[in-house]
């Protein structure tokens, strides 16, 4: 049966396992990420989107592992929402399927990415979503303190994420981040959160959502912006490269 009608045992199981999140995927919502997935296989084949190809995979490791931002805030459903290093559009695209009323900024640096993520939006009929083909840095400029949520995944060190992602945050908006061992990364993060306006108010293992054996090793961190961001930063990538966190 052709994708648009059904969903095979993958997605099904997408489902049932974004529910126990608190993530409801109605059958039109489920059949987008299936489709979402199936495109993401077929360009794969001739540009490197990503190293998780199967759709057993794809459903686990790119949509669930995004959908656990929506378990780890109160959202309103309706906020803007900037994703740094979309990559082939997880989290942020993902989000976007959760959350239909949200509007959705994809940061993608690398063109090939960037038309991915255009091709995405425009096959699959998905409004709501900006892609910009473009640096953070150099995006941070003409949009500072603009949205409600930024978010990173393999973006960098904890503290480079917040260095990106703060600037563009209202203060109150909080930065989600998914990473894997903390304990190195986190004295960095606090020295950036104190310099650039943030504060690490929640750090919540997969474990926590009941996921661990789907997502181990897994943790999100929430960082709130809870002061201007000096007008200094983000830094550029030559500077920042030079004086880590």
């Amino acid at each position: 049966m052709p994708p648009s009608e059904s969903v095979d045992a993958p997605f099904e199981a997408l489902a049932r396992d974004a529910e126990r999140i608190g993530v409801h995927l109605d059958p039109a919502t489920l059949v987008l990420c299936a489709r979402y997935a199936d495109l993401l296989i077929e360009r794969n084949t001739t540009t490197n989107l990503t190293a998780i190809t199967t759709r057993a995979d794809i459903a686990t490791k790119h949509f669930l592992d995004s959908f656990t931002a929506v378990a780890v805030r109160t959202w309103t459903g309706r906020e803007r929402i900037i994703d740094v290093g979309s990559g082939a559009g997880f989290p942020g695209l993902a989000l976007r399927l959760a959350l239909p009323a949200a509007r959705v900024t994809l940061v993608e640096s690398m063109g090939k990415k960037a038309r991915f993520l255009e091709e995405v939006t425009s096959t699959l009929g998905i409004d709501g979503v900006e892609v910009r083909n473009e640096r953070a840095e150099a995006l941070a400029s003409t949009r500072r303190e603009h949205y409600d949520v930024a978010t990173a995944r393999a973006v960098g060190t904890l503290g480079a994420i917040v260095e990106y992602l703060l600037p563009f945050l209202r203060v109150g908006g909080d930065a989600i981040a998914w990473k894997g061992r903390l304990d190195v990364e986190l004295p960095g993060a606090k020295k950036a959160c104190a310099a650039i306006g943030g504060e690490i108010v929640k750090v919540t293992p997969t474990s926590e959502l009941g996921l661990g054996k789907t997502l181990p090793g897994r943790s999100l961190v929430v960082i709130r912006k809870v002061h201007a961001t000096p007008t200094r930063f983000p830094r550029s990538a030559a500077e920042a490269k030079r004086r880590p966190w």
